[in-house]
């Protein structure tokens, strides 16, 4: 028989289910919806800059860990910091980056510490099925390299978007456990952050999400100066556009500035054309009159100019500038694992073949080959075969 201060199951079971129904409205509201911040525009610009630039990164990370690498088109939400331990709630690695040219701001990349586990494990020449559980210096080195190649090349692919040269300072890593509260003086000093989620695939053995987190402002930052370009930028800016990019609400305006000016381009070349000595008389087909006033050009004639002593002088002193001449046997690529477990007598494998020729650099620029001789008891190397200047340009690329 049931108590009258007693509550049955009946009611217990009701009451908890009340209590569910006003916490998840509790929790929906705890992240601020994204249009309070972003427009809609705005979202959709800061999709393709990421979408852009961590595709280049995937390439990247690709060729580190030998696995293919897919990073899925990104998600735009904010987020509350007051809430990141309910986003967040394992541990997981933070990878701080910093710009240091072309914008100033800095945005953290957070990722799960197991799947960090698996890159560490991969770039130390594991095969990612058994990482360690734990994260010690050489596991974090490992992903810190890894994450640096990444950032560098979204970077890159950063400086294409906008048009200018954009650099950043070697990422810093942690472990990020803020229930903990390790690691959290990585995130930035706003109480507003933007999200930006992709969606990590390496392989069989990771398929999760890397998420992005960077203040609004410097967001905002970045998708004003897409949308709204310097003025010396914004024809080269219009040509680097995809062209399912979707139109902004001035995008007509730059249109019609880019038509006009295409116009005006285009009746100054038919200008040139007309005056041009023996240019041609037809534009698309169309004969062009007044020729009675194209006239044969006049050239001065070129005199030699002798050098005089001064001159000869200076020339001899650069004659005497010192240059660093250099010997390559060949090259090779290890991990970081077989770096490590080199000891005396290790014999490191390069990718040349006995007998064939050595390049020889000067300033590390390669300039010829040649083949080692020995000379009483000290190396040399005799000249073969001197590189081509458009050979040279290939190797400085």
């Amino acid at each position: 028989m049931m108590s009258d201060d007693m509550l049955s199951q009946d009611e217990i079971d009701a009451l908890l289910k009340g209590t569910a129904d006003e916490d998840e409205p509790e929790q929906a509201a705890a992240q601020p919806p994204v249009e309070n911040y972003l427009s809609a525009i705005e979202q959709d610009a800061l999709g393709e800059i990421g979408n852009i630039s961590f595709g280049s990164s995937a390439t990247a990370l690709s060729g580190l860990l030998n696995q293919k690498v897919d990073i899925t088109t990104p998600a735009i939400s904010v987020i509350a910091k007051s809430k990141l331990s309910n986003e967040f709630p394992e541990p997981n690695v933070a990878v701080q980056v910093t710009y240091t040219e072309g914008f100033s701001g800095m945005n953290l990349l957070v990722i799960q510490q197991s799947d960090a586990a698996i890159i560490a494990d991969l770039m130390l020449g594991g095969d990612g099925t058994s990482p360690s559980e734990e994260m010690n210096d050489i596991h974090l080195s490992a992903v810190q390299e890894g994450m640096n190649q990444m950032m560098g090349s979204a970077a890159t692919s950063m400086s294409t978007i906008f048009n200018k040269r954009v650099d950043i300072s070697p990422p810093s890593i942690d472990l990020l456990d803020i229930a903990e509260g390790e690691g959290t003086d990585t995130i930035p000093e706003k109480d507003v952050l933007v999200k930006v989620s992709f969606q990590l695939k390496v392989g069989n053995l990771i398929d999760s999400k890397i998420m992005q987190l960077l203040p609004v402002e410097f967001a905002k930052e970045l998708v004003n100066e897409l949308l709204n370009p310097p003025t010396e930028q914004a024809d080269e800016w219009e040509q680097s556009l995809p062209l399912d990019f979707p139109e902004q609400a001035n995008g007509k305006e730059e249109s019609h500035q880019a038509e006009a000016s295409l116009s005006n381009s285009v009746q100054q070349q038919e200008v040139r054309q007309s005056r041009t000595p023996e240019g041609p008389q037809h534009l698309g087909g169309m004969q062009q009159g007044n020729e009675q006033n194209i006239q044969s050009a006049e050239f001065s004639q070129f005199q030699p100019v002798e050098m005089n002593q001064s001159e000869q002088r200076n020339l001899d002193m650069l004659l005497d500038i010192p240059l660093r001449v250099t010997v390559e046997l060949g090259r090779t690529k290890r991990s970081i694992k077989e770096i490590l477990e080199l000891s005396s007598g290790s014999v490191v494998e390069l990718d040349k073949l006995a007998g064939e020729p050595v390049d020889i650099l000067v300033n590390e620029k390669p300039i010829a080959k040649g083949e080692v001789v020995v000379i009483d008891e000290n190396f040399g190397v005799r000249v073969t075969d001197i590189l081509s200047q458009k050979d040279r340009l290939k190797r400085i690329q």
